[in-house]
């Protein structure tokens, strides 16, 4: 069992192999593309979405900008860039479906794919992050 497996509260999930930010969204740089998702945490704190407005693909972000916001019958939140790049692709399937994003935060519930800039992003290890939301 990893660390941040042995760290867990409320039985999380916070899969060892993506980073983090303090804004509860999780980042998989292992590919060409950066993907972006929000975490379980977040998924859970949010309750179920209704609606996502995803920007277009070719859009620039710079990490640390409001890129979009997620909306539940609870709340509206921003999405907080974690990385510097351009938007090459956002998952249709959630604006179609917003609730996939609950269901499989780290998985069919994707939000965008990032071209990089070349800046090292700073971010969270699973470890990290778990200790910052307990």
């Amino acid at each position: 069992m990893s660390e941040a497996q042995d760290m867990q509260p409320l039985n999380l999930d916070v899969p060892d192999h993506l980073e983090y930010t303090q804004d509860h969204v999780w980042v998989d740089t292992s590919g060409d593309l950066a993907v972006i998702g929000i975490t379980e945490y977040a998924a859970e704190q949010l309750g179920e979405l209704v609606y996502v407005d995803l920007p277009e693909p070719g859009t620039q972000i710079e990490a640390g900008d409001e890129v979009f916001e997620l909306e539940s019958s609870k709340a509206v939140e921003p999405l907080i860039a974690p990385v510097s790049g351009t938007i090459r692709y956002v998952n249709q399937a959630v604006s179609d479906d917003p609730s996939v994003v609950n269901g499989d935060p780290y998985g069919e519930g994707w939000l965008l794919k990032v071209e990089l800039d070349d800046d090292e992003p700073d971010l969270l290890s699973a470890a990290e992050y778990l200790k910052a939301v307990r």
